[in-house]
């Protein structure tokens, strides 16, 4: 038995791989494992900001979280991509039950104070709303895994005080995989893997560990966005969970194949 955690981005909620992933997550939870989904939706809510008129403020690149985000964040996050999602699931045989941060505290925060941020000046920067996770309700994500059934989170949190905040979707999962020491945290993104050519998706690489890594930066097969994303996913390992698969341009099985043997499918990042 083993214990996963998949990040979808907002974007594969309506799209129809999603029915591909619902297939091999029934396929995952019938074998017994332990299946909880984290999920965003930035496009979807900067496209209901943009129909209500309201700005999309950007600070170094995050999303500042006003009265009237999170509002829009509740309805699009919390609200349409999360019954969308578990109602997709549902339709393929999967038994979702949709949570956010409200719900049972499932996902457990505090608001982030002013800090200095990369590319925003000297100035400590306030985002807002925005939370920083502090722990998770694992006794009721067990008690859902014991009956099988699928937890899916959207990326809000709630203070102790009641207060939502939004967070990262990354972040969320990062940190429940940690919190559950998690076999797998699972990235479904727009390429099938760390590829050695970006031009050629038969280059794919199926494990890399951390040293195997900075070899690959330091000849060039590594370089640009992707540095950053997959030293986030290292730090990942360092947090708890065991690996960190990242897949995508799934085909039938692949996130079963990824799960149950690594490097089979998309790339496995290892600590060592």
């Amino acid at each position: 038995m083993k214990t996963i955690v998949l990040k979808l981005g907002g974007e594969i909620v309506h799209s129809p791989e999603l029915d591909l992933v619902a297939r091999d997550l029934r396929t995952l939870v019938d074998g017994w494992n332990r299946v909880a989904i984290v999920h965003g939706g930035g496009p979807q809510a900067t496209a209901l900001q943009r129909r209500l008129g309201l700005e999309t403020r950007m600070v170094a690149g995050r999303r500042y979280t006003d009265e009237a985000t999170l509002e829009v964040m509740k309805y699009v996050v919390a609200g349409q991509l999360n019954v969308d999602l578990c109602a997709r699931l549902l339709a393929n045989g999967v038994m979702p039950v949709g949570l956010h941060g409200a719900s049972g505290h499932a996902v457990q925060a505090t608001r982030r104070p002013p800090r200095v941020m990369q590319g925003a000046g000297p100035e400590p920067v306030d985002l807002g709303l925005v939370g920083d996770v502090t722990g998770f309700n694992l006794p009721l994500l067990g008690d859902l895994f014991e009956r099988r059934y699928v937890p899916v989170l959207a990326c809000l949190g709630c203070d102790d005080a009641g207060q939502a905040l939004n967070i990262n979707g990354d972040t969320v999962a990062s940190q429940l995989a940690g919190a559950l020491r998690a076999d797998a945290l699972v990235l479904v993104t727009s390429t099938p893997g760390v590829l050695r050519d970006v031009k050629d998706p038969s280059s794919r690489i199926p494990r890399i560990t951390r040293a195997e890594f900075e070899r690959l930066v330091a000849d060039g097969t590594i370089s640009g966005g992707m540095i950053p994303k997959l030293e986030e996913s290292f730090e990942v390992l360092r947090g708890g969970a065991r690996s960190v698969v990242i897949l995508g341009k799934l085909a039938p099985g692949d996130l079963v194949a990824a799960v149950l043997e690594p490097g089979s499918a998309g790339t496995v990042l290892l600590a060592d």
